[in-house]
């Protein structure tokens, strides 16, 4: 398969087959940044792939995957390279002298809860290999804030003269990996996830924690702690026995690329490399052989949305809590106490302004998406349209869900309202109206209100907006209009609210002034109307439950041809007598003109407070 067009290639999804294969036919380069997790050669039983290959046999193999990755990789982007101890050094040969990238970093990672061998000493640490393809030309943000962690200063000695953007990480990251199973092995054969028992908490004999050595392992160190994601942790993916934190692979993402850069993964297994590069803002491909891996990792990542936060803690270190040893008091427990709520207290202050961030960001980004989905949606129309119009609103869901928004089709739809009314859709102009004429929904307008007041008696919502916005309400409009007013379509039912709506202040005012009739037409029982009882002519109508308490005020262009036929239809009976025992009906005659009808309908409403009408 040749790829020639960066705008062809495929992306945001994980592709079932062998990476080499594929990138090895690919003719221009596409991705901003590669992180590779590749086998570590250490004996693992994968779904559908045997981790056990001869030495010259496995370099060879890592040749070629290198080389097929850097086809795919842009003259100024970034390969991540994670392995164990057995092929460190080879793999930093291998891309130096084989490949020709540079090596930026060389990051040592180390994680706790490494398997116990009895020959040497446990496992807790693996490599992570920053390369670039051009020394001189290669993605770096690490001015920003997000990339950057508290300094000594800050951290420790709370100094004026400390910069407040922070530093830079140094190349040693503590990160508890995420059951990763290459790092965890011992000399005594092959590993399997089930081997791994992990230590309690309270057996700490053989072992010094980080966060107890916190004056040792500070962020700013050349060691990385992220804790990683063991079988009972909430991040876990469970699928797959090699998994990553999203905060180790977040620090790397963010830093080595930018929003909507492509991130490819040639061996993506759980999927989180591509989970945190969607929740990032960027573009994502990965690759595995195994079927069930594609299938679940697709999984996951239909779950996820852009600007969902990243899983774990922001900062391990200020976040793990510090073991008890001893269960006693030493000469300066009490003297510690201080300093410890001090440090409490200004990492939850951290936490909470890191979650404000979080939220802030997200929503910015899905604003900004929510404009785009309208922008290619639309269709000329208005939000209103958009939102109301079934058809129309199926396409812009379908986008928002297609740019990974965080939400749902209710939230998008609030929050288009919300753009509409800040003036943010100026620029998209309306250039097609809908035209619905008072005439043509007078039929089943009455029915639209009424809906829309069963719902708001219900309390399931307390305005129009929000009934249009959540496409199950807006259902249960429908089919709430549709008994009192069969055979209409849902766009007419929701657009002659709309239209009730707009009028509503101007209808107010007008019936305000008006002075309601002393008394309204003969009281005639709907199951006994006869056409010519009823005014062949237009105006307001009023229907009674035994004659005294209120229920509706309509009106109608023509009330005899409206009322006679409209209870005649049993359906429409049903609905009717679904909410009251016996109905009677009463008429007005007034001026033909909509306006006028809606200011007299207004003008009964205040005189008679209806159950039905929407006040």
């Amino acid at each position: 398969m040749k790829i020639s067009d960066n705008s062809k290639h495929p992306q945001n999804t994980i592709l079932h087959t062998d990476c080499v294969e594929f990138l090895e036919g690919v003719a221009e380069p596409f991705a901003d940044l590669v992180f590779a997790d590749p086998p570590f050669n250490i004996g693992y039983q994968y779904d559908v792939y045997h981790d056990n290959r001869d030495y010259e046999t496995y370099l060879e193999w890592t040749k070629r995957w290198m080389r097929a990755t850097c086809r795919a990789l842009k003259p100024d982007g970034t390969l991540w390279v994670a392995i164990g101890d057995e092929y460190a050094a080879e793999i930093k040969l291998i891309a130096q002298k084989d490949v020709g990238l540079a090596c930026r970093s060389w990051v040592i990672w180390y994680y706790t809860f490494g398997v116990n061998c009895t020959r040497k000493f446990t496992r807790s640490h693996a490599h992570l290999f920053h390369f670039v393809r051009n020394s001189q030309k290669f993605t770096f943000r690490g001015e920003d804030l997000e990339n950057r962690v508290p300094s000594a200063r800050q951290l420790v000695y709370n100094d004026k003269r400390a910069n407040p953007s922070g530093r830079l990480p140094d190349d040693t990251w503590a990160i508890r990996p995420a059951n990763v199973v290459g790092e965890l092995i011992c000399d005594d054969g092959t590993w399997e996830p089930t081997d791994l028992s992990v230590p309690s908490d309270e057996i700490q004999t053989w072992s010094l924690r980080p966060q107890d050595l916190s004056e040792c392992f500070t962020p700013t160190e050349n060691t990385w702690y992220f804790p990683r994601v063991a079988g009972t942790f909430k991040e876990r993916a469970g699928f797959h026995g090699c998994q990553m934190p999203e905060q180790l692979l977040g620090r790397i993402i963010r830093t080595c690329s930018n929003e909507k850069d492509l991130v490819l993964d040639p061996f993506s297994g759980s999927g989180t490399t591509l989970a945190v590069a969607k929740k990032l803002g960027r573009r994502y491909l990965g690759f595995d052989v195994s079927e069930d891996y594609v299938k679940y990792g697709m999984q996951r990542l239909d779950a996820i949305r852009v600007r969902d936060p990243l899983d774990g803690s922001v900062e391990p270190l200020l976040t793990a809590p510090k073991t008890q040893k001893g269960r006693g008091s030493s000469s300066n427990q009490s003297g510690r106490h201080l300093k410890t709520s001090s440090k409490r207290r200004s990492v939850s202050n951290t936490q909470c302004a890191e979650r404000k961030r979080y939220n802030e960001t997200q929503l910015a980004f899905t604003l900004v998406g929510v404009l785009e989905a309208f922008r290619g949606t639309y269709d000329g129309y208005s939000a209103d349209r958009v939102v109301a119009d079934p058809n129309l609103n199926h396409n812009f869901v379908e986008e928002c869900n297609r740019l990974s928004l965080a939400g749902d089709a209710r939230t998008w739809n609030i929050l288009l309202f919300r753009l509409r009314k800040a003036g943010k859709l100026i620029q998209m102009p309306t250039t097609r109206r809908t035209v619905i004429s008072w005439e043509e929904c007078d039929d089943y307008l009455f029915a639209s209100e009424i809906a829309l007041q069963l719902i708001l008696l219900g309390k399931k919502a307390q305005s129009l907006d929000e009934v249009l916005c959540d496409p199950s309400l807006a259902r249960e409009f429908d089919e709430k209009a549709a008994r009192f007013a069969p055979r209409f379509r849902p766009l007419e039912y929701r657009w002659a609210a709309l239209k009730l709506r707009r009028q509503a202040r101007l209808a107010r005012s007008r019936g305000a002034i008006r002075k309601p009739p002393r008394q309204l037409g003969k009281i005639i029982p709907v199951q006994k109307i006869e056409e010519p009882d009823l005014p062949d002519s237009s105006g307001v109508y009023v229907l009674s439950e035994n004659g005294s308490s209120k229920l509706y005020v309509g009106k109608a262009l023509n009330l005899r041809n409206r009322l006679s036929s409209q209870f005649r239809q049993s359906e429409v009976l049903k609905a009717w007598n679904d909410i009251a025992d016996s109905l009677q009906l009463q008429t007005f005659v007034t001026e033909p003109a909509p306006a006028e009808m809606l200011a007299w309908q207004s003008c009964l409403v205040r005189k008679y407070e209806p159950r039905l009408n929407v006040q």
